[in-house]
């Protein structure tokens, strides 16, 4: 793969910041965009701008056609049965809420059990809290190791005939840690339960097939994986979804409306309420095909160059203190320098040119769990190359001697 060639499709990258060349490593917040993505919405709007499923006019033929298609692109790119079971949502955290309020809020009751795991960020989080409130179901925790990882002995002992949902991360967005779900999907289907997959941080770095895993539900975010913000995906099994009711009412999603009832489209336009972020759908399909031209497998293995190559050299600094297991994990390095504040590491960082994460990342009983009020964290994607991990390691050197000067 050549990086030089890719890091000019971004053409962000190429500014300076605080009189620096931009180092981007926040890719686990969002991603930035490349070329095709940026024209494909915009030529989305210069020519084709117009309502979905309406019109029978040329224009809105062509924006049907560029969303649905958008849709089919996502189905093929999870490997899952039929565009039915492919919902468009604003992102993750609604895609999760879908689940949690439709199939939990309907399927769950007073004594049965919910799992997830500590390393869950809190749109995996408080959605089951308020499901158990609601149902009188058990919200329960699978423990993590030492070094932040899940046993799957600890999952089989959690797991009980009570068990009605599992719903994990499969890649964590602070430790890293890349979870067996399918191996956890076929615990929890052998004990008859629904397996939930929260893939905002592993479906844009790898390959993921939905059949292969088995798992009932997989939510994630297109802004992460080179689309634009307010799109995102919800699959489902066609099964699930045909038991499950709307959670959004209104236009595009009826089929016949009366005074007291109504009826509803069928898959997957039923959980379409309302006009569809059709743009964000073409420039979500538009960063599939940007990302099948270069190959998730290649994309994995990059990020896994990355993430070594930032370990080893991170380790060399002094004081810095590194979370999360050294094997199976994503793209990112979580850490705290010293007695650094982090806030106060990613602002030095950020004079330096160089953008990181910091703070509680959304996962407060993980801060917790680490004994830490918050990290920094660097992630990384396909435009980061060795040199932007040479230019973090020297930021943090200059860092402990800014702050060593300080405290004298």
């Amino acid at each position: 793969m050549n990086q030089e060639l890719i890091r000019k499709d971004f053409p962000i990258l190429h500014q300076e910041i605080n009189g620096h060349p931009l180092v981007y490593l926040d890719s686990a917040a969002t991603s930035q965009k490349p070329l095709q993505v940026i024209e494909a919405v915009d030529s989305y709007y210069r020519t084709v701008n117009s309502n979905v499923h309406r019109g029978v006019h040329t224009l809105g033929s062509l924006a049907t056609d560029a969303y649905e298609g958008a849709r089919e692109k996502v189905r093929s790119f999870i490997n899952a049965k039929s565009t039915a079971e492919i919902i468009f949502t604003r992102g993750t955290t609604e895609g999760l809420n879908i689940i949690a309020q439709s199939y939990g809020r309907s399927f769950l009751k007073a004594g049965d059990e919910i799992v997830i795991t500590l390393m869950e960020h809190h749109s995996n989080l408080i959605p089951w809290q308020q499901v158990a409130k609601v149902t009188g179901a058990t919200l329960k925790y699978f423990p993590l190791q030492a070094d932040g990882t899940l046993s799957l002995e600890d999952v089989r002992n959690t797991i009980t005939e009570k068990t009605r949902l599992v719903s994990v991360a499969q890649a964590s967005n602070v430790l890293g840690t890349i979870n067996p779900v399918k191996e956890i999907a076929k615990i929890v289907h052998d004990a008859g339960a629904v397996m939930v997959v929260d893939g905002a941080q592993s479906v844009p770095h790898m390959a993921v097939d939905v059949q292969d895993l088995d798992c009932d539900f997989l939510a994630f975010s297109g802004h992460k994986m080179l689309g634009p913000t307010g799109i995102g995906v919800l699959y489902g099994k066609r099964e699930l979804l045909e038991k499950m009711e709307p959670v959004h009412f209104g236009g595009e999603m009826i089929d016949f409306v009366d005074l007291y009832e109504s009826t509803w489209k069928e898959l997957p336009w039923k959980f379409e309420g309302g006009t569809p972020i059709i743009a964000g759908a073409v420039g979500l399909g538009a960063a599939i095909d940007y990302l099948n031209q270069i190959g998730m497998d290649t994309i994995h293995r990059l990020e896994q160059d990355i993430v070594q190559y930032s370990l080893k050299k991170l380790k060399e600094v002094e004081g810095l203190t590194i979370y999360g297991p050294v094997e199976h994990r994503g793209g990112l390095v979580t850490f705290n320098l010293g007695k650094i504040h982090p806030h106060d590491l990613s602002t030095v960082l950020d004079a330096e040119g160089v953008a990181v994460r910091a703070g509680h990342h959304c996962c407060q009983p993980l801060m917790k769990w680490l004994n830490v009020a918050a990290t920094a964290r660097a992630s990384f994607y396909i435009y980061n190359t060795v040199e932007d991990i040479d230019r973090l390691v020297d930021a943090l050197n200059k860092t402990k001697e800014f702050f060593s000067h300080a405290i004298r």
